[in-house]
């Protein structure tokens, strides 16, 4: 038995929880006894790192390369709010082996769980309507809920962060005049970047933090999510002058989760922001209605210390707006899916 495997994270029926403890408790499993350690969440999550990067010290960096699918997909209202079956958003997450997922609930409650049961897979649901649903056993999370730990092997463990950023004020909206909530127009680069931290700094922020700590201890990550925001690689002065947007803007939600060394998977497979926009949002208008603008929003990011791409694919309604195509579409987002080898630090 491995180091990670006599470290656990006590989460009553995780497989399929609809609502995790509040408070749990690290243990050590030590021939089928548990020992508990009365420690505060943050000295029991500083062991679990600890053990983690043991871990990762003495199995993750020997193990041959593995192939992960990770995908980001956000339900729409549950995965209902067209009369949609939930068995459409199953057979989009089918596609992958990890998914961080948003918009989990309806007025019901949280359908995720009812695909994950659909699947047969793990689930857990980390609250502000975002889950994240594996093939592998879900071993734990960080102390927000921001991270989530899984076993994609005895000898290798990753740490998938999900996020469902404020989608208001919306910079491409108040830069076009178009009118959304009570959000001012606005008209420069600054002006947006300046509204971008207003409107997604702060959570941004608490989620990078935690971030840092598990990275810093080796584990491999993953950050998934739709992002409310567009990418700084997309948003260039070549795609203004071309009028794919209106203007250059460096946004800073997404440069900020590259400065923490993960890559953009699509961006990384289609650097050509103009050849390959990849837009995720939306499938409902049309790319000349004036009262919206077509963008990418929808996002997977790979640790790129031990991560190289296989792919990276837009999943969606037809060949035009997608890569990969299932029909009848169930979401007003389409989803991302990169295939992912993950292996020893070059």
């Amino acid at each position: 038995m491995n180091q990670l495997n006599r470290f656990f994270v006590d989460i009553d029926s995780y497989r399929h929880a609809v609502s995790p403890p509040r408070s749990l408790d690290y243990g050590l499993r030590r021939e089928g006894r548990v020992g508990m350690l009365a420690f505060s969440a943050k000295c029991r999550f500083a062991t679990l790192l600890c053990f983690l990067s043991i871990y990762v010290s003495t199995a993750v960096l020997a193990e041959d390369p593995v192939t992960l699918r990770v995908m980001s997909f956000n339900l729409w209202v549950g995965g209902v709010q067209a009369g949609q079956e939930l068995s459409q958003s199953a057979a989009v997450m089918k596609l992958a082996d990890v998914i961080g997922v948003q918009e989990t609930h309806d007025a019901s409650g949280d359908n995720s769980v009812k695909i994950s049961k659909e699947l047969g897979w793990h689930h857990f649901a980390q609250g502000g309507r975002t889950a994240v649903i594996s093939r592998y056993p879900i071993t734990g999370h960080t102390p927000a809920k921001w991270g989530v730990f899984i076993e994609v092997s005895p000898t290798l463990t990753i740490c998938l962060f999900n996020v469902h950023f404020p989608a208001a004020p919306y910079q491409p909206y108040q830069l076009l005049n178009i009118p959304y909530g009570e959000a001012p127009f606005i008209s420069t680069e600054a002006a947006a970047i300046d509204w971008a931290k207003r409107s997604r700094g702060e959570p941004l922020q608490r989620m990078l933090a935690e971030l840092v700590e598990v990275r810093d201890q080796g584990v491999p990550v993953f950050v998934t999510g739709d992002f409310n925001e567009p990418s700084h690689l997309d948003w260039t002065q070549r795609a203004a002058e071309q009028g794919t947007h209106p203007l250059k803007v460096s946004y800073p939600t997404t440069s900020r989760v590259t400065e923490e060394g993960l890559l953009d998977t699509y961006r990384t497979q289609f650097p050509d922001e103009l050849a390959n926009p990849g837009f995720t949002w939306t499938p409902l208008t049309q790319a000349a209605d004036t009262q919206d603008h077509h963008d990418r929003i929808d996002f997977v990011f790979a640790d790129n210390r031990f991560c190289s791409m296989d792919n990276c694919q837009v999943v969606g309604e037809d060949p035009k707006s997608a890569d990969v195509v299932i029909a009848p579409w169930p979401s007003d987002h389409r989803a991302v899916l990169a295939t992912i080898q993950l292996e020893k630090p070059k």
